[in-house]
């Protein structure tokens, strides 16, 4: 589930954001990263909320007094979040909120979607893909340039 990942990261964080300013490919990036989990099993660390949160405050510390650098980097927790969101991690008390409620996780950790939905859920990333391409003018060579080198959007676009 590539596609549903990235492009819904990117939709849902420019909508609501709204920013020019965020670098969106770290976002992107983030929102694959709980990927990591199935190298050793099951979903686990990087789809609970433990993970996100120690990232935004090893961003916080590491770029104290530079502002440009926690903008920039916050990017990859808020990917790791949407992608708990996309991935509904949240249904899970045990993993979601780990380890608040034990350190074990146990038998209510969420399961790979069957394949008709993955391939459902990557059709609708692939058309959410397409509508960013248009909304966000990527037609244009210079906004595909500035999106490539930076990470941000054309300000023109956005609220």
């Amino acid at each position: 589930m590539f596609l549903w990942f990235i492009a819904l990261s990117l939709a849902l964080v420019l909508l609501v954001f709204d920013s020019a300013a965020l670098d969106y490919r770290l976002i992107m990036a983030g929102s694959l990263l709980p990927w990591i989990d199935f190298l050793w099993g099951p979903p686990w660390i990087m789809h609970s909320v433990f993970a996100p949160v120690l990232m935004m405050i090893a961003v916080m510390l590491i770029g104290w007094g530079r502002r440009l650098f926690q903008r920039r980097w916050l990017g990859l927790p808020i990917g790791v979040f949407v992608h708990q969101v996309l991935a509904a991690t949240w249904t899970s008390k045990e993993l979601f909120w780990w380890p608040a409620f034990g350190f074990g996780v146990g038998n209510s950790r969420p399961s790979i979607p069957p394949t008709a939905l993955a391939i459902v859920l990557e059709l609708i990333g692939a058309a959410v893909m397409l509508w960013l391409y248009r909304f966000l003018g990527f037609s244009d060579a210079n906004r595909r340039k500035l999106f490539r080198a930076s990470g941000r959007v054309d300000r023109a676009l956005l609220r």
